[in-house]
């Protein structure tokens, strides 16, 4: 009996250490917030709108899901920032106004009337009625210089929106410099995020989609029949829309051509409901990873085993030990994963991965997740080599997160943590049924009827303020109460650049059913910086070309997604980086590279590593002294066999 009431006495101080050990509580004082927010400063304008179709504030819906029209009306405010007048700077916002379905493209505020604002021309090929934009992604996928943008829908596959030249005498930008390109299957998706990146090494950029209610849910469409399959769980659902890969194939200046590779992912892990993309370069091969961040079900992080002209990948997970609980495990989580960056927290030159998730006081309290790298990625054992770092670091409660980005705000050459937080503003608190729901048997989640009653006037985590963390010590702190860092809306996307060259990061923060907010930096204290605009030539021309500053369009090219920087300071410390393509959920960064690099003084030594417009591998090494740069990356560098 002795032994029995000891090996069950052990048994329960070990889980209370375990416990205790991953809810670790970090005692922020007051003085210490506002030392780190005497650093930061933004100034704040709303978006410019234009005149459309009739405002909304909530979507029509299949009726199967009338009882809970206002949970599956949430998605949408997807926002881009780039270079989309060919004028050299990343100073155009690409963005869905939810409230009327338009997809915008205007200056940003305070950079210079160059255009009028205005809305793709969806025409015939979008029925508002039963479809709805869900997010853009900016990008020339035919590569002629120029930014195209290519738009995703609820109720419909994606369409391209190709950019031609203006007409003699016409406006220098407007609706009629893009055409539409209905180039995918004709089929109703719902997809929650899209990014390109070049998967297979062959020069050219694919596209990835993560669709959300499995292919054929037209859940957009009052008048449509049958039912809508509901996640089979609210941990472990596999049948969701998953995800659709598309190697690109050729192109002109009128088109492009992808070809679908189904077979590209593992057998026996499709059907997730996906809601954000993530390509990064993890074990230096400059071949992208895949991270797919998916509600309702495990995330998934695949390496990439592609060679030119064949997209493969394989699976990778985190190793379960006896004090690691099983949902901060990498790939064996049962959260609700809704955004996904990278950056390197930890100084050694692997990209850590930053995952949004829901975090509720008396709710679903999960985790926001920090997955930092262990420094070894012999990715051989198909063991991922991340564990979740984000209580100890302060990042793990926040709210109902979307968007997550990583980059540095006041160039001290620290990655600041921000967030797109809130799901549904209204007056009637329904967190006490979800709750319930959450905790219900997965029989029951699949049908619609046992959910409660989620429609207009609920509130779920409807004023949940977005967070901005920022570095202190050994752990981060939210400074965004302080620095007015807020919305009077649901935030859904944060998009980043350098809209005015001034070597401060600034950002566009979307908005579901509002204004999406451009937040113009001020900060006060801030450090050197380096501004990188990596292009791969379009012409013949092959040589590699540095210029100072950036050339006003003079210097054509596209954008290198995927090359990797690594910049070596003075006093040895190393910070890397790599072209974003248009990873998150549904805000996507500029082309741009960005580095604080705090009080440097003289130049840094600085080494790209790329592949050619031809697939090849390629370097560089470079000292250049701070502030911007141009480089057109050509295949005359060093090169690895």
């Amino acid at each position: 009996m002795k032994s029995h009431t000891a090996r069950n006495l052990t048994a329960t101080f070990l889980i209370v250490g375990l416990f205790v050990a991953l809810r670790v509580s970090l005692h922020v004082s007051e003085a210490e917030i506002a030392s780190a927010a005497a650093r930061f400063g933004f100034s704040k304008t709303s978006l410019p709108e234009i005149a459309g179709p009739p405002v909304r504030t909530q979507r029509l819906v299949h009726p199967n899901l009338r009882r809970i029209s206002a949970f599956v009306s949430t998605v949408g405010a997807g926002v881009a920032l780039n270079d989309v007048d060919g004028d050299g700077v990343a100073n155009d916002a690409c963005y869905v106004d939810t409230r009327t379905d338009q997809v915008i493209i205007t200056p940003v505020p305070g950079t210079g009337d160059r255009y009028k604002p205005f809305a793709l021309n969806q025409g015939s090929l979008f029925n508002r009625d039963r479809m709805a934009p869900l997010g853009v992604l900016v990008s020339d996928v035919n590569e002629d210089g120029r930014v195209d943008v290519v738009v995703y829908y609820a109720g419909r596959s994606p369409l391209i929106f190709l950019w031609r030249p203006s007409v003699k005498d016409g406006p220098p930008l407007s609706e009629t410099n893009y055409v539409p390109r209905d180039i995918f299957p004709d089929e109703i998706w719902m997809t929650g995020s899209a990014t390109t990146a070049d998967l297979d090494g062959d020069g050219h950029l694919d596209l990835v989609f993560a669709n959300y209610f499995k292919d054929g849910s037209d859940i957009y469409n009052p008048s449509a029949t049958g039912a809508v399959s509901m996640p089979q769980s609210f941990s472990h659902a596999f049948n969701g829309g998953g995800e659709r890969i598309y190697r690109w194939t050729g192109s002109t200046a009128e088109s492009v051509t992808y070809e679908e590779v189904t077979d590209a992912l593992p057998a026996g892990v499709a059907g997730g409901w996906g809601l954000a993309i993530g390509a990064c370069d993890l074990d230096g091969d400059l071949l992208p990873e895949l991270y797919l961040a998916h509600d309702f079900g495990p995330d998934r992080l695949f390496w990439n085993r592609s060679m030119p002209g064949h997209i493969r990948f394989a699976l990778l997970e985190g190793k379960t030990t006896f004090s690691s609980a099983k949902s901060y495990v990498l790939g064996k989580d049962s959260f609700k994963s809704m955004g996904v960056d990278f950056g390197d927290l930890n100084d050694d030159g692997i990209p850590d991965i930053y995952v949004s998730n829901i975090t509720e006081p008396g709710g679903l309290q999960e985790s926001q997740m920090m997955f930092v790298s262990t420094g070894s990625m012999n990715l051989e054992t198909g063991i991922a080599p991340y564990i979740n770092r984000s209580e100890s670091l302060g990042l793990s409660r926040t709210g109902w997160a979307w968007d997550a980005k990583l980059d540095d705000f006041d160039n001290d050459g620290r990655l600041e943590a921000l967030q797109a937080t809130g799901f549904i503003q209204g007056r009637k608190n329904n967190w006490p049924e979800i709750q319930e729901l959450g905790t219900a048997n997965d029989v029951l989640i699949s049908s619609v009827g046992t959910w409660p009653k989620i429609q207009n006037g609920s509130d779920l985590s409807g004023h949940d303020q977005n967070p901005f963390f920022v570095q202190a010590g050994d752990h981060f702190v939210d400074i965004s109460k302080q620095i007015s860092f807020g919305e009077d809306y649901v935030s859904r996307g944060i998009a980043i650049a350098d809209v005015d060259l001034d070597g401060r990061l600034d950002m566009v923060v979307s908005n579901m059913w509002g204004p999406a907010t451009y937040y113009h930096n001020e900060s006060p204290r801030s450090g050197a910086f380096l501004g990188l605009r990596l292009l791969l030539p379009i012409g013949d021309d092959n040589s590699t070309v540095v210029r100072e500053g950036l050339p006003n369009g003079e210097m054509k090219g596209r954008a290198a997604v995927g090359a990797k920087v690594t910049v070596t300071l003075a006093n040895g410390r190393v910070l890397t980086r790599q072209v974003d393509g248009g990873n998150g959920h549904s805000g996507k960064r500029s082309s741009d590279l960005h580095f604080g690099l705090g009080e440097a003084r003289g130049p840094v030594q600085i080494k790209i590593d790329w592949r050619d417009r031809f697939g090849h591998v390629q370097h560089k090494e470079l000292r250049v002294n701070a502030g911007w740069y141009t480089i057109l990356l050509g295949s005359n560098s060093e090169v690895s066999p």
